[in-house]
């Protein structure tokens, strides 16, 4: 294995290991890929439980699926994988995973898209929901089609959650923040209901992330 991809390959263990460790998966749910320098995708293995797989259990595919090299198959939703790789030439990383309370928002069809987090809403914007796709099918991929050039993160009906980034460790940090944000919603729901920021607050945090980010989220405003 060529020095570059290895040191990707170890950061995908890595990132493994720590959705395994969060409780972000459980048996051998969930999926992790990496977009090589020459355009193939590093993906974790089908069946294994990641908190095992190795740098030999992970499989190289062509930009279109082929796979390439491995000893076993790809995970059943590298299809999902693809077609983010497809349409987001900047992302470089796909996480997947079904963490408890964000999937929970999941399973209910909620989307987390009420303006109540400052860090949240400069990250991401808002953070939809997609509609039901069968899983391990092209439909989960085609189910993102509505948000993936605009958000970083999707809630998958009644399935998990797909985040993506720069690299595998903005990728995975993405998931952490998603599953933060539904669990204090979760909590402030339970305690009489989150409070959305006003509209003056809003143009507020908006020329503050211009300002201290260079960071225009005005088109992500809209409720």
């Amino acid at each position: 294995m060529e020095t570059t991809t290895l040191n990707i390959a170890k950061h995908l263990i890595a990132v493994c290991r720590k959705v395994e460790a969060k409780g972000f998966i459980t048996a051998t749910d969930g999926n992790i890929s990496a977009r090589l320098p020459n355009g193939n995708i590093l993906a974790t293995p089908t069946s294994v439980n990641k908190g095992f797989v190795e740098i030999d259990d992970l499989v190289e595919l062509d930009a279109k699926g082929k796979q390439l090299s491995g000893k076993q198959r790809p995970s059943s939703e590298i299809d999902m994988h693809l077609f983010i790789y497809r349409h987001r030439h900047d992302v470089t990383a796909v996480v997947h995973c079904h963490p408890p309370y964000s999937t929970g928002f999941a399973v209910a069809n909620i989307a987390l898209d009420r303006f109540v987090f400052p860090e949240v809403i400069v990250g991401f914007g808002k953070i939809p929901l997609a509609q039901y796709a069968t899983p391990s099918t092209k439909e989960v991929g085609e189910s993102l089609a509505p948000f993936v050039k605009e958000y970083d993160a999707v809630l998958l009906a009644n399935h998990g959650v797909v985040t993506y980034g720069s690299d595998l460790w903005d990728a995975y940090f993405k998931m952490e923040k998603v599953e933060h944000v539904a669990q204090m919603i979760f909590i402030a729901e339970k305690m009489g209901g989150a409070r959305e920021l006003t509209e003056e607050q809003l143009e507020k945090l908006s020329a503050a992330a211009v300002k201290s980010y260079g960071k225009d989220i005005s088109g992500k405003l809209k409720r």
